[in-house]
């Protein structure tokens, strides 16, 4: 116990919010006017974990605490511990606003351990005292309890008030959100990098596993150190030992199915038809679900029938929101089913999923006809919908007779659409598995029919030759309504997420986001004044950053951060010294230059001293401005180092030599000679150290972000690169990026030599250069492949390799010049050559194509990422031909993208954003860049164009220095060409065009006096 830490500041809000609706009158009924609550813990129950007591005490301390006792009166919390555990409970009594706590230490004495109850007992005598009815433990503390009240020979009426708990532990605060989105995830990466694998191999591969043993297995899979990797462990978990399972996987085939939660895996072997999964992960005691339908060799029924299913789940999750009552959730999904499916009503379930938290399922939130609670925004539901007991027309054997359905997800309840937590999807294509040739039942005469099927498949998914058949285009229609229909759930969830996210936290997030008020201290005393003060001279005092000046007699101070500027003009035989000081309204200045204590506070603006001396007049203001342009660009290099992070020291390996990788140089260089070096592997991370100096560094893998390893096929070098999480100092440079590498060209690997080349030179020579090269190569990237694996092992699965998929990459213009961008696993990157882009999918918010339009060959690509404060990422001048790669990647890694004619202006967008996020999501959020928001800018200059819209003329000039000056002399071409292709002029009209289009290319000649024109905005 004395490693258990208790968050004080959340166990008193928890307190406080307990109290508040016990007390309020509004709850008086549910709570039936008790005067207390007695929780009162025995030992642990390992077959039934999940006690409301004992949810009770995980909610308020974080963790349960067995063999307690807690008494909530309205004037105080008392508990009732052993000594151990009283020590750890007493950290609770610190912080503000605290609700009074009395901590009862029992002893290993039971006679004196009675008499600690005699006072509580005697408290509660005669009142109404609310229990956890159906709570019933055994346990020393409760033989002690028992004991008590029968020597104090007292009575108190006990009320149960399991409900009212339940109510008060349904709303999810953020921190409990959280914990639960990260159970979510659990859960789905075992069901996608594990489960799913592992059943596949097991069916493909005719194994014979039983469904108990396929349980195991997966159940081990949290505990397997080796599988961390595997299942792509969130960083939110940093200790192994806050993982559970809710219950044990639940596998099940072969025609005998049970879709209820308490059911478990039976000795059967796994069956090759309908599979059912479910699993359930906690993560700090807080639970997730999620259940899927894997269809082997399906029929054309079974199809139909999850379709249904699917589309049911998604009509349905529409209509949970705050203020929805339960038994209309239910009744919405059996309604649909009725007017649809008739025949399929017998088969639903008879519920649709319940309320979860600590407790897995809450019996007072079960989603039944006849609950008439009402949903609320913050509460957390398993969701789940299926129907058992169906008849396969076409069974293959006897176990396929019959079969069930079954889709569960974790889902937030908020002020709109719900927020799905589990991400694994549940599309026909996804968990559909078809190892037989040609299909199952009667597909196969329909296969020989259509001999062509196979061939036209694999011409659709060329990239190069197109059919123009009316089937194939059809097809491509159908990819194009799938890929809007995804987007549209993508957009859904993200205005979801925004309402969650902002809605409750506006005013936190501006209060944190307000600059900190900062002192100045120039002397903490008088006697700290410099002697030159006496005079009542103005004094410039570099060593303490401040100005002195006589003001009225005396010496003030001014620091030289709340100077503004200085400003010095000769009037005659006088010098005029002007000192203008930083106040709060003023013109021009920005916000963040100087945040203020108190802005309704009295100021000194601005001072003026007159002076006949001219020299010194002129002295000070020299040493001023001095002064000044060294504060400043102290500042500025504070600002710049401010998210630099000091590093750990590095943890040598020892008793062994570390991994080496020789011959590498780094980027950004530690020194002006390019030399090479060599990379090691320690136990907590990296260290480079140049062969000819002393110059190392390390990199510790906690602040690694990602690992890329990028071959030297088709590339110049191969190399390893390091993405930090924060900037860190290579020798003085502050960097975010560094890169490993060796050149993979010919002049580094001269190995014919010059005499072997004159003496035979031919097709021969040239065919083995190239076989020499190629092995070169291969043995290049084998080598800094296996270095890399390497480093990922030695870190402890924390950090993955990640590797750019050069088929999907496209050309672009992030920078200054047109390079090669190629999509990760997780990222969008270039790495070839310095500046480096590293755009991390899970970053984004949204993306945007613009200047997507007909007559264009370039489009680009704005990326705006969850957190607002950070600029947007522009991609500029990707060749049109790309459009749909860009966007089949965009929808396959779950970025949520529109597209529109014209640029936009992004700081003025965001500026938006950011002074209301939550009003900007209640007012639609992104949805005001779909298709139909550019229409109305695109084609005219009127009033009522976009206020996010950039003016023509910055369009031009952007399209100017973006387009090369081939495609804007084809554009120009294709406006004149539009211009003369208009049908309803005569001849003579078109004439007159044509001469005038003519006039104007000679005038972009230089062949015509062109009339002066204003420049350009820049």
């Amino acid at each position: 116990m004395a490693s258990i830490q208790i968050d004080a500041k959340r166990f008193h809000k928890r307190a406080r919010f307990l109290i508040s609706q016990w007390k309020s009158p509004t709850n008086s009924e549910l709570f039936q006017d008790t005067d207390a609550i007695l929780l009162l813990v025995g030992d642990e129950d390992y077959e039934n974990p999940y006690r409301k007591s004992v949810t009770a005490q995980t909610w308020l301390l974080g963790f349960p605490i067995f063999q307690s006792l807690i008494l909530l009166t309205p004037e105080k919390i008392t508990f009732v511990c052993s000594m151990k555990k009283g020590d750890v409970i007493e950290t609770i009594k610190q912080g503000d606003k605290q609700v009074p706590v009395d901590i009862i230490r029992r002893g290993k004495n039971t006679e004196e351990n009675v008499q600690l109850y005699i006072p509580l007992i005697e408290e509660l005598s005669g009142k109404r005292v609310g229990v956890i009815a159906k709570d019933k433990f055994t346990g020393k503390n409760v033989d002690e309890w028992t004991k008590a009240l029968k020597q104090s020979g007292k009575k108190f009426d006990e009320v149960d008030v399991g409900t009212a708990i339940s109510a008060c532990l349904a709303v999810k605060d953020e921190e409990e959100v959280r914990t639960m989105r990260t159970a979510a995830k659990l859960s789905s990466n075992v069901m996608k990098y594990y489960f799913m694998d592992e059943m596949a191999t097991i069916v493909d591969e005719e194994k014979s596993v039983t469904h108990e043993k396929l349980s195991a297995q997966t159940e081990d899979v949290l505990e397997n150190p080796k599988m961390a990797k595997v299942l792509r462990m969130p960083s939110e978990v940093d200790n192994k030992d806050d993982l559970d399972w809710c219950y044990s996987p639940i596998i099940q085939s072969g025609g005998v199915y049970d879709l209820k939660s308490s059911a478990a895996s039976n000795s059967d072997t796994l069956h090759p038809g309908v599979i059912i999964c479910s699993l359930a992960v906690r993560y700090k005691f807080y639970c997730s679900n999620i259940g899927r339908t894997f269809l082997i060799d399906p029929s054309k029924t079974q199809e139909k029938n999850y379709e249904f299913l699917v589309d049911l789940q998604s009509r349905v999750m529409d209509t949970i929101r705050d203020g929805v009552k339960i038994k209309d959730v239910y009744l919405k999904a059996l309604s649909h089913i009725k007017a649809k499916r008739p025949d399929l009503e017998k088969h639903f379930t008879k519920n649709v999923g319940f309320g979860m938290g600590i407790e897995f399922r809450e019996a007072s939130y079960v989603l039944t006809g006849k609950n008439v609670r009402e949903l609320k925004n913050g509460m957390v539901l398993n969701f789940s919908m299926g129907f058992s007991d169906l008849e396969n027309p076409k069974p293959t054997d006897e176990r396929s007779k019959k079969y069930s359905l079954l889709i569960i997800d974790t889902i937030r309840v908020t002020n709109d659409a719900p927020v799905v937590l589990t991400d694994c999807s549940k599309r026909l294509n996804e968990v559909s598995y078809f190892f037989k040739d040609e299909g199952g039942d009667g597909d196969e005469t329909e296969s020989a029919q259509n001999p062509k099927s196979s061939k036209k498949d694999s011409v659709s998914k060329t990239a190069i030759l197109r059919s123009k058949f009316r089937s194939e285009e059809q097809e491509e229609e159908s990819r194009e309504q799938k890929r809007k229909e995804h987007q549209k759930q993508l957009f859904a969830q993200k205005l979801a997420d925004g309402l969650a996210k902002f809605s409750e936290t506006a005013e936190n997030d501006n209060d944190e986001n307000k600059a900190a008020f900062k002192k100045f201290e120039s002397y903490r005393s008088e006697s700290k004044l410099p002697r030159e003060v006496k005079d009542l001279r103005i004094v410039v005092d570099k060593r303490s950053e401040s100005i002195i000046l006589p003001i009225y007699g005396m010496a003030v101070p001014f620091h030289i951060s709340t100077l503004k500027n200085a400003s010095k003009s000769d009037e005659g035989d006088y010098v005029m010294l002007r000192l203008n000081f930083l106040t709060p309204g003023q013109a021009g200045s920005k916000k963040e230059d100087m945040p203020f204590d108190d802005v309704n506070a009295t100021f000194v603006r601005a001072l003026t001293f007159r002076s006949a001396n001219t020299g010194r007049m002129a002295e000070i203001f020299r040493s001023i401005t001095d002064l000044k342009k060294d504060a400043s660009k102290k500042e500025a290099e504070r600002k710049e180092m401010a998210d630099v992070v000091e590093q750990d020291n590095l943890i040598q390996v020892k008793g062994r030599r570390p991994l080496r990788l020789p011959d590498v140089h780094v980027r950004p260089s530690v020194e002006a000679k390019r030399l090479p070096g060599e990379l090691e592997i320690h136990t907590n991370g990296l260290r480079y150290q140049s062969i000819r100096s002393d110059n190392s560094f390390n990199v510790l893998f906690s602040n690694v972000k990602h690992l890329f390893f990028q071959p030297c096929d088709n590339e110049l070098l191969v190399l390893i690169h390091i993405h930090f999480k924060n900037p860190v100092l290579i020798g003085k440079k502050k960097t975010k990026d560094i890169q490993f590498y060796r050149e993979a060209s010919d002049m580094q690997f001269d190995e014919t030599g010059n005499k072997r080349r004159r003496q035979m030179y031919g097709d021969e020579d040239e065919l083995e250069a190239e076989q020499e090269e190629r092995r070169r190569r291969a043995n290049l990237n084998r080598e800094f492949k296996t270095f890399t694996e390497k480093i990922a092992e030695a870190s402890d699965s924390r950090i993955e390799v990640d590797i750019p998929f050069r088929e999907l990459g496209f050309q672009g213009v992030p920078f200054r010049s047109n390079v090669l961008l190629q999509p990760t696993t997780d990222c969008l990157v270039h790495l070839s050559d310095p500046p480096y882009l590293i755009i991390t999918l899970s970053d984004i918010e949204i993306a945007h194509l613009e200047r997507v339009q007909f007559g264009l060959k370039h489009f680009d690509m704005v990326f705006v990422f969850k957190d607002f404060h950070r600029t947007p990422i522009h991609i500029n001048t990707i060749p049109i031909s790309q459009l749909d790669n860009v966007k089949d990647w965009l929808d396959s890694v779950e970025v949520a993208f529109t597209e529109g004619a014209v640029n936009l202006n992004w700081t003025m967008i965001m500026k938006t954003v950011n002074e209301d996020p939550a009003e900007f999501y209640k007012n639609g959020g992104w949805n005001f860049l779909g298709p139909n928001s550019d229409d109305d800018g695109s084609g005219n200059d009127s009033d009522t164009a976009s206020e996010f819209e950039i003016s023509s003329e910055e369009l031009d000039e952007s399209s100017s220095e973006d387009e090369s000056g081939f495609g804007s002399d084809a554009s120009e071409d294709s406006e004149e060409e539009e211009e003369l292709s208009d049908s309803g002029d005569d001849w003579d009209e078109l004439e007159e065009k044509a001469r005038q289009a003519d006039e104007r290319k000679l005038k972009r000649a230089g062949e015509f006096e062109e009339v002066p024109r204003k420049a350009p905005r820049r």
